[in-house]
């Protein structure tokens, strides 16, 4: 059966597609919601896919979706989408914006890229691996109280000095290279275990999520979408953590108007300034037909805003 990203309708929906609109996905990975964006388009619609990974762009899908002139791929981190349009001359054409937020699952499914602890493969974990430094490098050289402030900040990871300590401790003795040489050291340090995840679940998240700038670019692409859509354009975001879907939340509500609610201060309305956006819709979940066929739906959540 063919792989169908998460949330896949609902995400079509959302982003309510005009035949001749123009839109942009951030995440292409495998294409799927690209495809399914293209489908909708007419003959003068446009799509606009990035991403950072360099692999996407050698799939078949990626190659054929490549011959569509309403179609174009750039190799783009998150922070350059506001440049990109710029270049384009579309600053406030854009009818829609999609992001599909986290590791995507050709990543996870390579045990080469070095995102998963259940495959060893070389610690790297670069969404693009022609840039920045790996895993590996990073937390050979990594001071250890930046590395506690990462695992519990990124990770929220309440064993965070332990870890730490452990892995500097281990360091010291023998280069820490592969992802089951850092798995077993988390699996040996930590007491206790969660239900259903990984003891390293929280410290491979919050090492992707340093190494990628994750967070940052999140933020950027945030308040660049807001300044590229057209009126009546969508934002539609997919998150799989609740890092990633707190700093949604929070946008969209403060360009919403709610951070310049004055409570009870004697203001004039007119002299509040309500914000660009208004959302859309409560959180949206997978539906319990998703989950049981894609277990990694459990935890998206979509959120939906409208530039005024």
């Amino acid at each position: 059966m063919e792989h169908l990203p998460v949330m896949y309708a609902e995400a079509l929906q959302q982003l309510a597609i005009k035949e001749e609109g123009i839109y942009i996905d951030c995440t292409f990975g495998r294409g799927g919601h690209s495809q399914g964006i293209l489908s909708v388009l007419g003959q003068h619609g446009q799509l606009i896919a990035l991403d950072r990974d360099v692999e996407a762009f050698d799939s078949e899908r990626a190659q054929a979706m490549l011959l569509d002139q309403r179609f174009e791929l750039k190799h783009s981190c998150f922070s350059q989408i506001e440049t990109i349009v710029k270049n384009a001359d579309l600053v406030g054409k854009i009818d829609g914006i999609l992001m599909d937020l986290g590791v995507s699952s050709p990543q996870l499914d390579k045990p080469e890229r070095g995102f998963s602890f259940l495959r060893d493969g070389p610690l790297d974990m670069r969404m693009d691996v022609t840039a920045g430094v790996s895993a590996e490098q990073w937390l050979a050289s990594v001071d250890e109280k930046e590395l506690v402030k990462v695992l519990f900040e990124y990770g929220e990871e309440r064993f965070a000095r332990r870890i730490a300590g452990a892995i500097v401790g281990k360091r010291e003795e023998t280069p820490i290279t592969t992802t089951r040489q850092l798995a077993k050291l988390i699996e040996d340090v930590i007491p206790m275990t969660e239900k259903n995840k990984h003891p390293a679940t929280r410290t491979f998240q919050a090492v992707r999520i340093e190494i990628n700038r994750e967070l940052d670019e999140l933020k950027a692409v945030l308040q660049q979408s807001a300044q590229i859509l057209k009126p009546g354009g969508r934002l539609v975001a997919i998150s799989f953590h609740s890092l990633e879907d707190r700093i949604v939340k929070r946008f969209i509500r403060d360009e919403s108007g709610a951070k310049y609610n004055p409570g009870k201060l004697p203001i004039r309305e007119v002299d509040i300034d309500k914000g660009i956006l208004k959302k859309v819709s409560k959180a949206l979940k997978a539906d319990a037909q998703e989950i049981r066929e894609n277990p990694r739906a459990r935890s998206a959540v979509m959120r939906v805003a409208e530039r005024v």
